[in-house]
């Protein structure tokens, strides 16, 4: 039988195939008129329920939040600070918060170095356009495809130079493995 690596989260709700006890979702708001992308990477166990709302899927458990910002070269806002910009380009964080790359081509992945603690509870919101929301299952392999899936989007969706999107794609997945991978916090 085949590993299932990662599903749409709200196919994945519709066919009761959301692991419960460990599970990583990665969102994407990808700006219409831009290349200017934000990406947020939840990690969760321990699910008491799950439920569907009109704006998306409310999950209640503690998660970890990680978000990383994708800027490009003409984003006409570099020098504001991520957590004050309007609403649908903010991450709640700060420069000194982030770890930044510049790329090839000038545009900025900015990853946060920490992750954000969610308590009680925290709500997927349902993606429009070509925005996404994919579950990923906590197997072996799980940093290394999240390493590829990030690579792989950072230059396809959010243009980021190969070199430059295989630097910040490990940059995520060394980051994940080492603070949302259910040890310590919560085991």
């Amino acid at each position: 039988m085949a590993v299932t690596k990662a599903m749409d989260l709200f196919e994945a709700y519709a066919q009761d195939k959301l692991p419960k006890d460990q599970g990583y979702i990665t969102s994407s708001f990808f700006s219409e008129n831009s290349a200017y992308s934000i990406y947020e990477v939840v990690s969760y166990s321990g699910v008491k329920a799950i439920y569907l709302t009109e704006t998306g899927l409310t999950f209640q458990t503690n998660g970890k939040k990680l978000h990383i910002l994708i800027e490009p070269a003409s984003y006409p806002n570099k020098a504001m600070e991520p957590y004050v910009r309007s609403n649908t380009e903010q991450i709640p964080k700060r420069f000194n918060e982030l770890d930044v790359i510049v790329a090839k081509n000038e545009s900025r992945i900015m990853i946060a170095k920490t992750p954000i603690d969610s308590f009680s509870s925290f709500t997927i919101l349902r993606p429009s356009g070509i925005n996404f929301a994919l579950v990923f299952y906590n197997i072996p392999e799980l940093y290394s495809t999240l390493n590829m899936f990030f690579e792989k989007t950072f230059n396809k969706e959010a243009g980021i130079p190969q070199a430059d999107a295989k630097k910040g794609a490990k940059k995520v997945a060394e980051i994940v493995e080492k603070t949302m991978n259910f040890k310590g916090d919560f085991a």
